[in-house]
């Protein structure tokens, strides 16, 4: 009879256990932690600095809003790999990472911490546009409506899941140090797929419409899909078939390898044992 009740009683926790009990949950560990108060930081630093460089440099300010929106997009890759780091490092001290692996569903608990993670930097991209909207508004020189902005913040969004999917793997599998390893390779990819922030100011390219092969890598996505939504008001009628086709190449793209990526992280974590302290 206590068989059976532990039973019932294991599968009554698994049954309670949901998506947005565990996201609820990872909000309120959150409140504790600097993370929230980092991401906005970052945003608003960067937002507000480069605006107002743009506010009075000689660039045209819609070329300097795209460059902008590249910047952020190639930095995702190195900040996501601190971020996700440092969060699975942190449990790994305070609990062994029991809060991930000893609940009912540790698949439930990995997801929520994943999107949570990935909400709070959709938010710091949402932060850092608006201050960079508003600075260089406030100089006078406005480059896009609202609705690019947000569209542009979208598509980082869309294009930088993959990568709080593949840096969670590699903090939980390899450490902090090998994410965040991954990571800064990752910036130096997003940086050449566009030859550098600069080329598109100085030669008036459009360049993530244009970029190569690495282009299509994941850690080019968040910058390339948020990037292509503000060329799209940039482009002539013969630019304009080139952003669009790159845009829906590189949308599908990421959109099914996110998908394989995280059911794999999923299935994953399943059989994970933790065998070791993370750098």
């Amino acid at each position: 009879m206590g068989s059976g009740r532990h039973v019932g009683s294991s599968v009554g926790q698994t049954s309670r256990m949901s998506l947005w009990r565990a996201v609820l949950s990872e909000c309120v560990r959150l409140k504790r932690s600097p993370l929230i108060a980092l991401h906005l930081a970052c945003g608003l630093i960067a937002g507000v600095a480069c605006g107002a460089y743009f506010g009075v440099a000689p660039w045209d300010p819609r070329l300097g809003t795209d460059a902008f929106v590249q910047l952020i997009g190639a930095l995702m890759p190195l900040m996501v790999a601190i971020v996700c780091g440092l969060d699975i490092d942190g449990e790994r001290e305070a609990s062994g990472l029991s809060n991930l692996l000893a609940l009912p569903s540790r698949r439930i608990a990995l997801a929520a911490r994943v999107l949570v993670l990935w909400l709070l930097g959709i938010i710091a991209m949402a932060v850092a546009l608006g201050s960079f909207a508003g600075v260089i508004g406030a100089f006078g020189r406005d480059a896009f409506s609202a609705g690019v902005y947000a569209r542009a913040a979208a598509g980082m969004a869309a294009g930088s899941l993959v990568l709080y999917v593949a840096s969670a793997w590699l903090a939980l599998a390899l450490g902090r140090n090998a994410a965040i390893g991954v990571g800064a390779a990752g910036l130096a990819c997003a940086l050449f797929a566009v030859g550098g922030l600069a080329h598109g100011l100085v030669t008036g390219e459009l360049t993530a419409a244009s970029s190569g092969v690495l282009g299509y890598v994941p850690f080019a996505w968040a910058e390339r899909l948020g990037s292509l939504l503000v060329e799209l008001g940039l482009a002539t009628d013969t630019g304009l078939r080139a952003v669009i086709w790159q845009l829906e190449v590189t949308s599908v793209l990421a959109l099914v390898v996110t998908a394989i990526c995280l059911v794999v992280l999923l299935v994953w974590i399943g059989f994970f044992e933790e065998g070791r302290k993370g750098e």
